[in-house]
């Protein structure tokens, strides 16, 4: 089957991103705050500080610390996930700190601390890129000083064909383990990357082809993060 006949469950192309929507501004209490929806996947993310790091032996005097916690809500999904912390949200939350730390300029701030609250209120697979990419967007609405915003997509590869934002369906595939790979990815403005994780094989020209594919994707998606950046300063609605 080649690449032009390939159909996926939802009807897109194998390199077609879903729908995209983003807002800033939408926690009031928040320092900074943003909302990520890729298709039926939702992120809200929500920043507070820098404020002062307690308890004091965790400061580190050199610089800031970023601390990330990731969250999919209960009902997210359409059977109710457990709730509280469990062995995948707290990875899901060390990498987002990874693929966020490279692009802020942490050394502002030493001994205090910036907390990022990622929730996922609706999910459709593609989560931990949903929440990179509300987390990117929060940080800059709080003013926190960033060399580039970070822009996140899942790639990956059923039976033999690259695709790009993997849904739910797609990503029940992986866990099924039918022959399929996923690979997260997230970059800065000039293509950089922050992050990527591999689950699955691959060989090594489909793997340069798959993080190309997500660079181009990712410009997209970075003008509908600046874009929702702009309406917030110009006050638009």
């Amino acid at each position: 089957m080649t690449t032009k006949e390939f159909k996926r469950n939802d009807g897109r192309k194998p390199m077609e991103l879903r729908p995209i929507k983003a807002k800033v501004g939408v926690v009031p209490n928040a320092d900074g705050s943003a909302m990520y929806q890729s298709g039926d996947t939702i992120a809200i993310a929500a920043v507070y500080g820098p404020k002062q790091m307690h308890p004091q032996h965790s400061q580190n005097p050199e610089k800031g610390t970023l601390r990330c916690t990731y969250i999919m809500n209960s009902f997210s999904v359409s059977e109710r996930a457990k709730m509280g912390p469990n062995r995948r949200s707290q990875e899901i939350s060390k990498i987002t700190e990874w693929a966020l730390e490279p692009v802020l300029m942490l050394k502002d701030y030493p001994s205090q601390v910036i907390d990022v609250h990622v929730n996922i209120i609706q999910a459709d697979g593609g989560t931990r890129c949903a929440g990179i990419n509300a987390a990117s967007m929060a940080l800059a609405h709080a003013g926190i000083p960033m060399k580039s915003l970070v822009t996140s997509v899942s790639c990956g590869k059923l039976d033999k064909t690259l695709v790009l934002d993997i849904n739910g369906y797609e990503d029940s595939k992986f866990d099924e383990g039918e022959g399929s790979t996923d690979i997260p990815i997230s970059v800065t403005k000039d293509g950089s990357l922050t992050h990527m994780q591999l689950d699955g094989k691959i060989s090594v020209d489909q793997l340069k082809e798959a993080v190309q594919a997500a660079r181009e994707a990712c410009k997209e998606i970075y003008d509908v993060q600046k874009e929702a950046l702009k309406k917030s300063v110009g006050g638009e609605k």
